[in-house]
């Protein structure tokens, strides 16, 4: 009955950015609406065909915009740059690490606007083609649950009223579903973001990973390549040290004895080379089990709005079960009175013949 949010919208691009909002007051000053570098991502709505930007620091909403054709990004300096949203009436501004986010943040903003551009030109030709078929939109389920009109019996003084106890259960029924939707959602929300990024470094992580497993095997290949030629050197200065040669032999002492030095000085970079790639693969682990944990959660958070969506619709079987026996109250009354005024227009007419008979 209610899809879930991951079923209706889809992340298509994240950036980290500390994110600011303009002074209301002045225009002129940035506030910042985020302590640090928060996920600012760009979702699409299939159902809807639209494009929003959002952004949640905790479980609070700090961007939530629509992007439309008319809107524009514009590049301040290397860093930052902004966009004002006329339906919140704000501007937005993002302060990013380097210029090469501050570029891929510029480019995808352009690209859903134009997307958002070819959607609502769809969109305006479809409803010219079905303007009749939209004139009748359905009632929102708020509208079902109005009251229903007062009845009248016997003239305006005689109305049957609703009971006010059922009202107040009703609204705070209602009530109580839209809060628990709300707190649903956003908590997906910000799980699906947080694994949307740890989606995108692990796949970075593990292309450098598969690189660095190639580029340690060829190191390998080349360590033992250079130990072989050390050890032969070795020899070879051993050797010279033994014959004790003079002259031309001490030249190529010293000579070998450089080359030896600057192949200890190669293996001791890449032994280096090899330390620095194995503590990558030590984050590379930890970045598996941050992206375990968030999938896990998602999973958790999916059954949670499972359960509150299986609530949820007990409750409005409550409700309809609630609605179907008032109305049945209803009747009974509407048909007891009826049995009265019958009783009344008797006791009436007994009441004449009496007066007749006394008169008489």
């Amino acid at each position: 009955m209610y899809p879930h949010h991951r079923e209706r919208e889809q992340p298509i691009f994240s950036s980290r950015a500390h994110v600011f909002q303009i002074d209301p007051g002045t225009k002129r000053n940035w506030i910042p609406a985020s302590k640090h570098a928060v996920t600012v991502s760009f979702f699409y709505d299939a159902n809807r065909n639209v494009y929003r930007i959002i952004s949640v620091g905790g479980t609070k909403a700090i961007i939530n915009c629509t992007v439309t054709p008319s809107m524009s990004f514009t590049k301040t300096s290397q860093k930052f740059g902004q966009w004002a949203d006329s339906r919140a009436n704000t501007v937005y501004g993002l302060g990013f690490a380097t210029e090469q986010q501050l570029h891929q943040f510029s480019d995808k903003f352009k690209e859903v606007k134009d997307a958002a551009r070819l959607a609502r030109e769809k969109s305006q030709d479809k409803e010219l083609a079905n303007t009749a078929l939209t004139i009748a939109a359905p009632q929102d389920l708020s509208d079902e649950l109005q009251s229903p009109p007062v009845m009248c019996v016997n003239g305006p003084e005689d109305k049957l009223f609703r009971s006010q106890s059922a009202d107040i259960t009703l609204s705070a029924e209602k009530e109580r579903i839209k809060k628990m939707l709300s707190e649903g959602s956003i908590c997906e929300m910000n799980l699906e973001s947080e694994l949307f990024t740890l989606q995108d470094s692990n796949s970075k992580l593990v292309a450098a990973l598969h690189e660095a497993n190639a580029n340690v095997e060829q190191w390998k290949k080349q360590l033992a390549a250079y130990q072989g030629e050390t050890d032969r050197l070795r020899d070879q200065v051993v050797e010279l040290e033994a014959h004790g040669g003079h002259g031309p032999s001490d030249l190529l002492k010293d000579e070998l004895t450089r080359s030896l030095e600057e192949l200890e000085a190669l293996l001791k970079a890449k032994d280096e080379e090899i330390h620095i790639l194995q503590s990558k693969k030590v984050e590379y682990h930890e970045m598996e089990h941050h992206r375990d944990e968030a999938i896990h959660r998602l999973r958790e958070t999916e059954m949670r709005n499972a359960e509150l969506e299986r609530r949820i619709q007990n409750s409005e079987q409550n409700l309809n079960n609630s609605l179907e026996e008032r109305d049945r109250m209803d009747s009974g009354i509407q048909r007891a009175i009826e049995i009265l005024d019958i009783k009344i227009f008797d006791l009436n007419d007994l009441r004449q013949s009496l007066v007749k008979l006394i008169d008489k």
